[in-house]
């Protein structure tokens, strides 16, 4: 446990819990999105945000599970301010849904984390024709940033107070990002590798934060948006990949984090005092790390970012 527990630059480690490293931060009067939080790292997420006093809005693709999930909350967090809102990222028409939705609540909007993923067996196309890992786990959170931005801006600027974007992204993009992204394969996805086309959309998870980063500080706006990766953690992401599952589960103790120490770094960046300023950025641990190469290819950042728009503007 020894490289697992070594405390990095922010005073925290991978051992370190959500609770943990939000502890004596005052969330009262900030509102947060956080998608796919009826589940894993995300309703971990929201409990520790709804701890913290944030008025969460749990963004879910099955609304009876963030449901339950709200009530288990509520249960253990008397007075915790928790929405739950339909979400399914893989389609374009429901993630508008939700924007609008959302508005009509009136409320404002902090902190928003993209943490909903999906890896499937096969690389099938979502209902609007796109290969289901990219749309689910870029584009859906792309158009959603993008329709909740404005929102974000207009906090920011009333309450004077920093928004915050947090993307999450995955491990291993050394090796299942080597070909960048292929995207030829978006509206084709015959013949891409599941795993390499995981891998490419959690690419476009940190490659959006870069290219949102670099556009909002041109435009002078006061919201960071940074990638996080959150470590191996045994979560439902795997259940549909049945050796990953049962290997996970038998070294799990060893090599894998709980759920608690894996929402521990999406909590830091999203709240913690220590990030203030700091935008553009991969987090692991608490701490700044470095990417891949392909993940800090600014060029490839606006290349994504000019496919995204046309994606969202075409389907």
């Amino acid at each position: 446990m020894g490289w697992f527990s070594r405390k990095g630059p922010s005073g925290f480690s991978g051992a370190s819990t959500a609770e943990e490293v939000t502890a004596g931060i005052d969330g009262h009067g900030l509102v947060a999105v956080i998608t796919g939080a009826s589940s894993g790292i995300g309703l971990e997420t929201a409990r520790v945000l709804a701890l913290r006093g944030v008025h969460v809005v749990m963004a879910v693709r099955n609304v009876s599970a963030g449901l339950e999930a709200r009530e288990a909350i509520v249960a253990k967090i008397p007075g915790a301010r928790i929405d739950v809102l339909e979400l399914d990222l893989s389609s374009i028409a429901s993630v508008r849904r939700f924007a609008s939705h959302f508005d009509s609540l009136n409320l404002p909007l902090n902190i928003l984390i993209n943490n909903a993923g999906v890896m499937t067996r096969n690389c099938t196309r979502s209902c609007d024709g796109l290969e289901l890992h990219f749309a689910t786990n870029h584009i859906g959170h792309f158009l959603l940033t993008n329709l909740l931005l404005e929102n974000m801006k207009k906090t920011c600027r009333d309450s004077c107070i920093e928004g915050r974007i947090v993307n999450l992204t995955s491990s291993g993009h050394s090796i299942t990002y080597r070909e960048g992204i292929c995207f030829d394969k978006i509206h084709d996805p015959s013949g891409l590798n599941d795993f390499v086309a995981y891998g490419q959309s959690k690419l476009a998870n940190i490659l959006h934060s870069n290219e949102l980063s670099r556009i909002l500080k041109e435009e002078g706006v006061n919201i960071s948006a940074n990638a996080v990766h959150p470590g191996v953690i045994t979560t439902n992401l795997f259940r549909n990949r049945t050796i990953v599952s049962a290997l996970l589960n038998s070294i799990g103790r060893i090599i894998c984090r709980t759920v608690e120490q894996g929402a521990a770094t999406t909590c830091y960046v999203a709240m913690h005092p220590q990030v203030k300023g700091i935008s553009g950025k991969y987090f692991t641990n608490c701490d700044i790390a470095i990417p891949s190469s392909q993940a800090s290819d600014a060029e490839l950042a606006k290349k994504l970012w000019q496919f995204s728009l046309k994606t969202i503007v075409s389907s």
